[in-house]
Order: structure tokens, then sequence, then C-alpha cells
């Protein structure tokens, strides 16, 4: 099926996509101008960043972590209208969990095929917990690591990948995003080109978790108290009904705004 465009894609079809296939992509989400923005935005902090320390990181990947500390080009794309109307649907209630820009280099492998919400030790069957966004700022495309997605795998019980499972390649233009469920198996791409390919990742995760990257260290609180609200809840200053999160019996955002 052929991907979707932002001028027509609505919640009610990207969930029927992610319902079948664990995953869809939506095109021209970002405009030429503000891919180029949000690329300039990290060039800086992707200089000063070393390759990855094993091979699942990948030794010829960059990734910038604690990414709403070091830029602020990805908060409007974190509350995108498209992306939070999919996540009350499937999560209903939220937080961003480990959000960073990864930078797959030439010569970089092909990642193992894995799902994000392994990190969770909960059996499958389960709900939905985690729900993830790979912004392209850079064309994604077969020969520079294009993300691996095996299709249907999301309702998968025992299965695992076999060797040398099919998969589909998520070739996408700069400015799309693919939106793809925590029980989906997908893994990145082999570079066989001679230039990097630049993705952004902005997960989530159902509110009562644990994020996977401490927010509340990772981004400053000055940083924080200068956010909007909504990016704010996002973070991990809000509550889950009806108890999970509060700080002395006080909603966090109370207590970020010293009252």
């Amino acid at each position: 099926m052929p991907n979707l465009h932002a001028t027509t894609a609505t919640v009610e079809a990207t969930l029927e996509i992610l319902d079948r296939d664990g995953y869809a992509i939506i095109e021209g989400v970002l405009s030429p101008d503000e891919v180029a923005a949000k690329k300039a935005s990290l060039r800086e902090v992707l200089g000063q960043t070393p390759g990855g320390r094993n091979d699942f990181e990948g030794f010829d990947t960059r990734r910038v972590y604690a990414l709403f500390a070091k830029t602020r080009a990805f908060d409007e794309p974190a509350v995108h209208p498209l992306v939070l109307g999919v996540l009350d649907s499937v999560l209903g209630n939220y937080a961003l969990s480990a959000p960073q820009a990864i930078q797959i280099g030439p010569g970089e492998t092909a990642q193992d095929l894995h799902t994000d919400d392994v990190v969770y030790p909960v059996a499958r069957p389960h709900q939905e917990l985690v729900v993830n966004t790979m912004w392209a700022i850079d064309d994604f495309t077969a020969e520079n690591g294009a993300t691996h997605v095996v299709p249907g795998s999301h309702k998968w019980l025992n299965e695992r990948p076999a060797p040398g499972q099919a998969t589909v390649r998520a070739i996408m233009p700069a400015g799309s995003v693919m939106i793809f469920l925590g029980d989906v198996f997908h893994g990145g791409g082999a570079n066989t080109t001679d230039r990097p390919r630049l993705g952004v990742i902005i997960e989530y995760i159902a509110g009562w978790l644990r994020q996977q990257e401490n927010q509340y260290l990772a981004v400053p609180r000055e940083t924080v108290k200068a956010l909007p609200e909504r990016l704010q809840r996002l973070l991990g200053y809000d509550v889950f009904p009806r108890f999970l999160g509060v700080v002395d019996a006080r909603h966090p955002l109370k207590v970020l705004a010293g009252e």
C-alpha cells in the first residue's frame, strides 16, 4: 500500500494501517525548509557525538541522546496533532521515553531485528506499551539504511524472526514520519553509500511505565520550565490517574513552577 500523505492522512486511516501492518508512513509532514532547519540544529551536536559502543547501537552510527536538552527543533514534531491523535487512541495516557537523533554512517551494518517494547518484562500478547515515531531528516533509501520492518509481526505471540526473515524497507523522503508500534519487529538497515543518513526517533510509552531515558536528569529543569506545558507533561511532569507521579502529594507541574 502506498505511503499516506500529510495533506490527506487522518488518524483513522493511520490507525487502520497500524492495526494491519504495525507501522505507517506519512509523507510531507515537514516542509523542505523545516527539514533543513532541523538538520542544521543537529549539525554541531552530531559533530561532538561519538560512534556507538556496541553492534546494536552501531559502531558507525551516532546517537544524540537527551534530545530535548540539546535542541528545540523537535518540540513541534513531538506534539504533532496527527501523532498525538494516534497516541490518544493507542496508548491513551503517555510520556516520552527515549527521544534521540540517529545518524547511520557509511559502512554501517544492518541492526538485528527487535521490538522496542522488549525492555519491559511483559509477556505477549499485551496492551500496547510503546509507540515510536521515526522522522526522516534525510531521504531514507534501501542503500543508506532505511529501516527494515516485518509487517504484521506485532500480532505474533511466541514467534521470532527467522534467519533471513523477509522484511520491507521504510523508504520515505525527508520530511516524512514513520509511526510504528512497539511490538513490531524492525531494525536499522545497512548504509552502503558514502553519506550518512539522519533520522530522529521520538518514542512514547504508556504513562504508567518507567521511561527508558531519565528525562528529569536528561533535560535540565530550567530548560523544562521554558517549554510549553504539553511538552512538559510528555517529559514526565504529569500524573497517571490517579496518583502515579505526584510529588509530596502535589502535581509535578506545580512543583516545577515553584508553587
